[in-house]
């Protein structure tokens, strides 16, 4: 049985990421201090992450190898950030996505944080060149960006400030590969990271093929869930460009001309508006409406889903 681990992580805000980190990282034995502005946030949080754990313990699905109390035990609420900050080796801000309020959050901490601890951004598309500009820490800081849900989707692209010291790389990387995640080095920042970029490449031109009437919204979703992102779920597309011939020279003799043709008629950056969003509106529609209730009862279906993939996953990994 693992014991905690040495040195506590805290999390900056107790929102959905925030708990989801919370539990991740107590499931890899870390003490975790859950820090908000307000206490009624805080026990909140404490109550959902409660009712969570015991849901993935009923599922078969809780991670780590403590049980679901002694994961429990771990994670505590804290109402005063430099008390939840003394001691700490990871410091995982999850505030909303808004520039001004996570650079005020990081001139808080980097008044009180000593040269140890690692100052790490939940952001998805902020650059660390915007977030940590002027701190004294910045060799310290680093965008850990975490797909969501975090507890079922493993990846966390680690983007450094440039700045940032490759120690702080290297101690995040190794830190997300205890709490059993999948992190990627992001070698420089860049508008969208990784991720985003890839996931904007695929809705344009998505979208692109639905305004231009080559498919319908739905029948474009069951390309992707029935075709590209079967083989997706398991392999990238630069391995699948690998076997698919007799290795990537080979697949690049073979078709380059043809992606080049291909690619050469995608058309410009589409405006998302207008006629094309009530088709695609519509049609999302008849499969989900768009009211809470429907909505949130279709992303526990896909989370379910996820967590049953994710243990496919991990039992189908080469041993």
């Amino acid at each position: 049985m693992a014991s905690p681990a040495a040195g506590g992580v805290v999390i900056v805000g107790s929102g959905l990421i925030g708990r989801s980190w919370a539990m991740l990282f107590a499931s890899g034995g870390f003490k975790v201090k859950l820090y908000d502005i307000e206490q009624q946030q805080i026990t909140d949080a404490l109550e959902n992450i409660r009712k969570e754990i015991k849901s993935l313990v009923q599922s078969g699905s809780l991670k780590g190898s403590l049980s679901a109390e002694q994961q429990l035990s771990l994670i505590s609420g804290c109402g005063n950030l430099a008390e939840a900050v003394e001691g700490a080796v990871h410091i995982q801000e999850c505030v909303p996505e808004n520039l001004e309020l996570k650079k005020k959050i990081f001139a808080q901490l980097d008044r009180i944080v000593d040269d140890r601890v690692i100052l790490s951004s939940s952001s998805s598309c902020l650059l660390p060149s915007k977030l940590f500009s002027g701190l004294a820490h910045v060799k310290q800081c680093i965008v850990a960006h975490p797909v969501n849900p975090p507890y079922y989707v493993p990846l966390v692209e680690l983007v450094p400030h440039p700045e940032t010291a490759p120690a702080t790389m290297d101690r995040t990387y190794a830190l997300m590969k205890k709490i059993g995640q999948s992190p990627v080095r992001v070698l420089k920042e860049i508008d969208g990271f990784v991720l985003n970029r890839l996931q904007y490449a695929v809705i344009s031109e998505a979208w692109r093929l639905v305004e231009e009437e080559i498919v319908s919204p739905s029948d474009l979703d069951l390309v992707m869930s029935d075709g590209l992102g079967m083989r997706y779920a398991f392999i990238g597309p630069l391995e699948t460009m690998h076997l698919n011939a007799e290795g990537v020279i080979s697949y690049c003799e073979r078709y380059s001309e043809g992606m080049k043709r291909v690619l050469s008629t995608f058309g410009p950056v589409p405006e998302f508006s207008g006629a094309t969003v009530e088709r695609v509106s519509e049609d999302m529609c008849m499969k989900v409406p768009d009211d809470p209730e429907h909505l949130a009862a279709r992303r526990q279906w896909r989370d379910d889903c996820l967590m049953k993939l994710s243990i496919l996953k991990y039992q189908m990994q080469p041993k």
